[in-house]
């Protein structure tokens, strides 16, 4: 693999961001997704990036910032995150992470946050090698039907 470029996110970014999406989970996506992905891609304030190999998106992370959170000063939350499962392993996701930091460093933000599966093993492993410990939020979900 040649060397990975970290670039900001474009709207034309969502199909192979979907393809990678399914890939990971191993289900179709639904254009909900895709039009979410164009969503960030148009906002100017959100960090959201794609790591490129070759000029093919292998990796993306999209985070937004969060005014006001329960009282909580001004935020950032990383709310999905991809590495082509062909690329996995290669500093693809912590490479996309620093870049996002760096933005909200710019910002003055200094909390980020994210959610993660309680049995998701990977993902807590991988946020945990970025630093990120527990935070005071607790994960509440109501069905409605």
């Amino acid at each position: 693999m040649d060397k990975i470029h970290i670039r900001r996110l474009k709207k034309e970014d969502a199909g192979r961001i979907s393809r990678i999406y399914a890939a990971i989970t191993m289900q179709d996506v639904d254009a909900d997704f895709k039009r979410v992905v164009e969503d960030h891609a148009r906002s100017d304030d959100e960090a959201c990036f794609v790591a490129e190999s070759d000029g093919e998106v292998v990796g993306f992370m999209i985070s937004y910032i969060l005014t006001a959170g329960f009282g909580m000063a001004k935020s950032a939350w990383i709310a999905t995150l991809g590495v082509d499962p062909n690329c996995m392993g290669q500093g693809i996701g912590a490479s996309l992470a620093e870049e996002i930091f760096k933005y909200y460093k710019s910002q003055g933000i200094e909390n980020v946050y994210t959610s993660v599966p309680w049995d998701s093993t990977d993902m807590l492993s991988f946020f945990k090698t970025l630093g990120f410990d527990r935070s005071n939020f607790i994960n509440l979900r109501k069905i409605v039907k």
